[in-house]
């Protein structure tokens, strides 16, 4: 159940940072409801954080925390606001994912 919280808090950190980058692109109402999407996201994503750190190791919840909310705001970068793909940068992201795996399988 702490994985399950752990990943829904890293796909809720995907969330705040896609409200920011939204509320950058807007103005007036349109950009105040998009900054209130990412504070809900924000205080989502660090609550469910706390309370899977109360099981997990706190070094390798943050660790895949970042990881999944990294990698899922690269790919809302690539498909909905359109940013560069290259070799490298998927090279990375596919390095990121393979290590938050990782730390999962080691992970007691």
């Amino acid at each position: 159940m702490d994985w399950i919280m752990l990943i829904i808090a890293g796909l809720f950190e995907v969330g705040f940072a896609t409200c920011l980058g939204k509320a950058r692109e807007t103005a007036g109402t349109t950009a105040t409801l998009w900054f209130t999407g990412f504070f809900l996201c924000l205080v989502a994503s660090m609550y469910l954080l706390y309370k899977a750190t109360q099981t997990l190791p706190i070094g390798t919840a943050y660790a895949v925390w970042t990881g999944i909310g990294a990698a899922g705001t690269v790919l809302v970068g690539v498909f909905f606001f359109k940013e560069p793909v290259s070799f490298l940068r998927v090279l990375f992201l596919v390095t990121l994912i393979s290590s938050v795996i990782g730390l999962k399988a080691v992970s007691h």
